[in-house]
């Protein structure tokens, strides 16, 4: 596991809060070892730091009680929603209280006609798209995993879809949240621009609970498109399929998902997936408009890859086809896993200007090899955002260090093409120490002087994001 620090624990508050809320919320407030591990650690490699007691909280009033109790105890909170953040997000370094919203969980109001809604933090995105789907709407953000909105808000989520619709921090109109103090604000109306006072809805996107417990979310929403083709398209090396998104790019060509997986991944898919596609680079595709709208994107798409020796290119409109397609990309995690049976998958993601894409992959794949690892990639290629997931045997000390080394060296070769060390994984724990390499120092100061101002106790989930 990589390694984490404990900082120090408030032992007379801790216990002292822990026999109000017993008192206040009975069984929906739980103390149980099994439990509070599943609350301090869920898909990450980081090292597992429990809370001292989980809340399930149904409401932002009792939020906000539960945030008063600790705030007048000095105890720290960390909010939890459905777990399935990297980057040690959830981890509780100095003990405290988890909130769980996962009971948060309705959708409060559609406004059909402004193409929005509002909603409990504890909603899925698939949940919520379940809920639109017979008003003709859709929520695009995508992330792979079914998160909660809340935790996506939290860590400015992103996924396939970021190259049309863009990530969280475009589709958040407004956000309810619960400051340090037990405090609830709402940071603006829903209308579609303002320019009302600081833009206090956008410091909340991503701010991955160290500055307030976001209880509320209104999104903006899309119409379901009259037509969606989806399409792949098998390349000789990286770089030509690299070549090929940014040729889409440059020509403005609308399309809504290009999802780029090497040849490593192609072939777990084959396997896991049982699709007969050619074991080289791929690019996956997906074109949202009108019938004729879509028909020309496909074609110019075709035209393009062409030009960079694309081969194998179809594209099919049939919702069975695309769903395969899809799901496909979707079970990449669990396919590449069965690469290596028994092992876990450490995944970490980077993302650099499009121009720089087919360098920083074609670096990653050559230092996975330099130091004998298996980290197949995936990559949000519209962005030049990718992941790479490293297949490693947790019980070889060795091995692991290999891959701390290989996740250090990605994160600085990004940084070093004026990328980021996290497109949409977040900061938490496990990249605080490239925080200052990217931003600078006076950055971060800035960051720790809004963090204090707002949090002068550090009781919102502390540990994160900010260098210890």
């Amino acid at each position: 596991m990589a390694q984490t620090t404990a900082l120090p624990r408030n032992e007379m508050g801790i216990g002292s809060a822990l026999g109000v809320l017993k008192q206040r919320f009975g069984e929906r407030f739980q103390t149980g070892e099994a439990i509070r591990q599943q609350h301090g650690h869920t898909t990450t490699w980081i090292d597992n730091q429990p809370p001292d007691g989980v809340v399930f909280a149904q409401s932002t009033a009792e939020v906000s009680e539960i945030m008063k109790i600790c705030a007048a105890h000095k105890v720290p909170v960390i909010p939890f929603g459905t777990g399935t953040s990297l980057e040690g997000h959830v981890n509780a370094p100095a003990g405290g209280i988890s909130i769980d919203m996962m009971q948060m969980d309705q959708v409060l109001e559609v406004n059909a006609g402004d193409l929005d809604c509002r909603v409990q933090p504890g909603v899925t995105r698939e949940a919520l798209n379940t809920y639109l789907r017979d008003q003709g709407l859709f929520f695009p953000i995508d992330p792979g995993a079914n998160a909660s909105l809340g935790g996506m808000t939290a860590t400015r989520a992103s996924g396939t879809n970021a190259v049309r619709y863009g990530t969280m921090k475009d589709n958040v109109l407004s956000v309810e949240a619960v400051m340090a103090d037990g405090t609830v604000i709402r940071t603006a109306s829903r209308a579609r621009k303002s320019s009302a006072g600081y833009d206090l809805t956008r410091l909340m996107v991503g701010s991955e609970g160290t500055l307030g417990l976001i209880t509320e979310i209104t999104l903006r929403l899309q119409g379901i498109p009259e037509a969606i083709s989806a399409a792949s398209c098998s390349f000789p090396t990286v770089e030509d399929a690299c070549e090929t998104v940014m040729a889409v790019i440059q020509y403005g060509v609308p399309v809504a998902r290009i999802e780029l997986l090497d040849a490593l991944v192609v072939k777990a898919l084959n396997s896991y997936s049982k699709l007969d596609l050619p074991e080289t680079p791929l690019l996956l595709l997906e074109f949202h408009g009108s019938q004729a709208g879509v028909a020309e994107q496909a074609e110019t798409f075709g035209a393009l890859a062409d030009e960079n020796g694309g081969t194998g290119y179809k594209a099919t409109t049939t919702l069975e086809e695309r769903n395969k397609l899809w799901q496909a990309r979707h079970d990449a995690y669990w396919a590449m896993l069965a690469l290596r049976p028994g092992c876990k998958a450490v995944t970490t993601d980077v993302c650099v200007p499009i121009s720089r894409l087919a360098d920083a992959v074609g670096g990653a794949n050559a230092r996975a090899a330099d130091l004998g690892l298996t980290a197949p990639i995936v990559g949000h290629a519209g962005d030049g955002n990718f992941h790479a997931s490293i297949l490693i045997d947790m019980d070889d000390a060795e091995e692991v260090a290999r891959a701390a080394e290989f996740v250090s060296h990605l994160n600085e070769l990004a940084i070093s093409m004026d990328g980021t060390c996290t497109g949409e994984h977040g900061i938490g724990q496990g990249k605080r120490r490239y925080l200052v390499k990217e931003l600078g120092q006076g950055t971060v100061d800035v960051m720790g002087t809004i963090k204090r101002a707002l949090d002068p106790d550090n009781l919102l989930n502390p540990g994160k994001i900010l260098p210890a």
